[in-house]
């Protein structure tokens, strides 16, 4: 099951030995608690359940500042995070939770090689180094390739062997040292690799920390009080969960299952490339970057279905359903997750039709929102538009809810993502480029308004297949960079209303109620590598304040005095927006009310590109 453990090191007594890092936060008085345990699957080290749980979060939460509103904690939940990423660096941030893994090694104890690839972008002109993601099996360049273009779509130039070096057995400089890397440019580096941890012990790793919390009477802060446990996870680890469950980790060596309820943030339907030799972790795809990692090979969804090509049969539910271990789930997944990772292929077949979510699984489109977190940031920064406003956590907090009340026999509110079905589903088509790992998206057919200084591309990312080589069903890949083998599997995205935007999925009151058009993607500004995609951004881009300056710029979309006639008309349709969610158990009390408090406020632009600065 994990790759390569039978290469790892053994004990005296014939164990592998791994050590990592937790982290558990609990009621002082565990009578007072709710007996649930809310896991976070951290990510690249770090915890990120601050925004979710409303408190200030961080990687050390001791004190009362830090608790802030505590949404968790005021329900009682224990929390606790073990280390389980590799990649995480083992220097640097203390607080950093880590896991120190064993290397695989020949049955001579020589060292095991094999292919290495780096994809290397620096969007800053400073830089004059990259540490590889393991060590070099030779120093001698002339045994290892460096690439440099500056667009996805240009042909890569082969930088000679004696303009860069290994100034180090796991770092390259460019010649003459102290040459800074091009901003923005992709470098792809191919090389002789060594010494591969036993990365897959990850999955082991939680599965057994997870149940040691549940269920040891011994040595354990929460000993005979567990009674459920649930994960959250935000982005890379959400993908980590999607492999987790699919190869049978919620099954733990007692044969009990590890998690009652898994809810996946912006993992769309992509794994996380963990118990594969050489495995890099802490990579993610999108539409500029990463494509040629396995980070998403068959299956996407946790419906079983038939790879037609491969004529491969697999479903992410298939090893718990087997054991009866399988969790409630909910996908939960941004617009940015339909435009940089095909994100519809976790509710598709693999001809892009509709299908029937398993019995265990809702999937969820948070309308209108870009990867991670709503931006705040006062300038467009790499990207040509400024980033999207639009909070995903009102939702997730009541989705959660629901999850865990699902665990109780309550149903969830039903799925709600763009379908054929209600005509809210806009297929990409093939390019050219589509090898390389996207597409486009036709302006017409997503009803996508033509708005003065923002350029529509049309840019999406699309699912290849990839040959990474003949044992790679055995974790081993043998062909890197790998190729494409020109299928590509269908994907698509919400279509969108007059105002651009998004038709189907949870629409949060300043979607359903806007004064800005809301986009799961964004483009990089002409220093940062022009027009390729700015990975998870998305944008915002406001509305005129009246008809005569919307006219002016041949907008399309409504201004604010046109559609609010006045304040308390938008006032009064955000409180309806929101109590409407609320209903359907899609907002929680305290965030409708957050909702009206915040639609009392001035409405401020400032700084825009076609509007300047105005104040509603």
């Amino acid at each position: 099951m994990i790759t390569d453990l039978k290469l790892a090191p053994r004990n005296k007594v014939g164990m592998v030995e791994y050590s990592m890092d937790f982290y558990i936060l609990k009621p002082v008085d565990l009578t007072n608690g709710n007996h649930k345990l809310f896991f976070e699957v951290n990510n690249r080290g770090t915890k990120l359940f601050g925004q979710f749980d409303q408190s200030s979060g961080g990687n050390n939460p001791t004190n009362a500042s830090d608790a802030g509103q505590a949404f968790l904690m005021n329900q009682g939940y224990a929390i606790a995070w073990c280390g389980w990423d590799p990649s995480v660096s083992p220097t640097g941030n203390p607080d950093l939770l880590r896991i120190y893994l064993p290397n695989a090694t020949n049955p001579d104890g020589s060292s095991i090689t094999g292919p290495g690839y780096e994809y290397i972008v620096f969007d800053n002109p400073t830089t004059i180094s990259y540490i590889t993601s393991y060590s070099t099996n030779s120093t001698d360049t002339t045994k290892a390739k460096l690439t440099v273009k500056d667009h996805l779509t240009d042909r890569p130039k082969t930088i000679s062997s004696t303009d860069w070096m290994w100034t180090s057995d796991n770092t390259i400089s460019l010649l003459p040292l102290n040459t800074t890397f091009k901003q923005s440019s992709i470098y792809e580096l191919v090389y002789t690799a060594k010494d591969p941890y036993v990365a897959g012990i990850g999955f082991a790793a939680t599965r057994d920390f997870v149940s040691f919390l549940r269920s040891s009477r011994t040595d354990n802060p929460l000993a005979s009080d567990i009674t459920r446990a649930l994960s959250w996870s935000l982005s890379q680890p959400a993908r980590y969960m999607n492999d987790f469950i699919w190869l049978g980790f919620n099954e733990n060596l007692e044969r009990e299952q590890v998690f009652d309820g898994v809810f996946n943030w912006i993992g769309a339907g992509d794994g996380i490339g963990l118990n594969y030799r050489f495995a890099q972790s802490g990579r993610t795809e999108r539409n500029r970057q990463n494509h040629l990692y396995p980070e998403a090979p068959f299956p996407f969804s946790y419906t079983t279905l038939t790879d037609f090509g491969t004529h491969k049969t697999d479903g992410r539910n298939i090893q718990c359903s087997k054991t009866n271990t399988c969790p409630k789930i909910m996908n939960v997944i941004s617009s940015n997750e339909y435009w940089v990772k095909a994100g519809s292929l976790v509710h598709s077949d693999l001809a892009g039709n509709d299908i029937t979510d398993p019995s265990n699984v809702r999937n969820y489109l948070i309308s209108g929102t870009q990867h991670g977190f709503a931006s705040s940031a006062n300038s467009p920064g790499i990207c040509q538009q400024f980033g999207n406003v639009v909070d995903a956590n009102p939702a997730l907090r009541a989705l959660y809810i629901a999850l865990d009340q699902w665990i109780d026999g309550i149903e969830p509110p039903a799925s709600m993502v763009p379908r054929h079905a209600d005509r809210t589903a806009v297929f990409s088509n093939i390019t050219n480029n589509s090898p390389l790992g996207i597409g486009v998206v036709s302006q017409t057919l997503l009803n996508w308004p033509t708005i003065s200084n923002v350029l529509y591309t049309g840019l999406i990312t699309v699912r290849n297949r990839f040959d990474f080589g003949p044992q790679f069903s055995n974790g081993i890949i043998s062909i890197t960079p790998p190729k494409s083998v020109g299928i590509y599997y269908p994907s698509f995205v919400s279509k969108l209303d007059i105002d651009g935007n998004e038709l189907a999925g949870i629409r949060l009151p300043p979607v359903a109620v806007p004064v800005a058009t809301h986009t799961g993607w964004n483009l990089r500004s002409a220093a940062f590598g022009a027009n390729d995609g700015c990975e998870a951004a998305g944008s915002t881009v406001p509305f005129a304040l009246d008809k005569t300056t919307r006219n002016a710029k041949g907008d399309r979309r409504l201004s604010l005095t046109e559609r609010y006639n006045t304040r308390s008309q938008y006032e009064a349709a955000v409180a309806a927006a929101a109590n409407a969610l609320a209903s359907k158990r899609l907002l929680l009390p305290a965030d409708v009310q957050a909702y009206i408090t915040a639609s009392k406020q001035p409405i401020q632009v400032i700084n825009n590109p076609t509007y300047g600065n105005y104040t509603w």
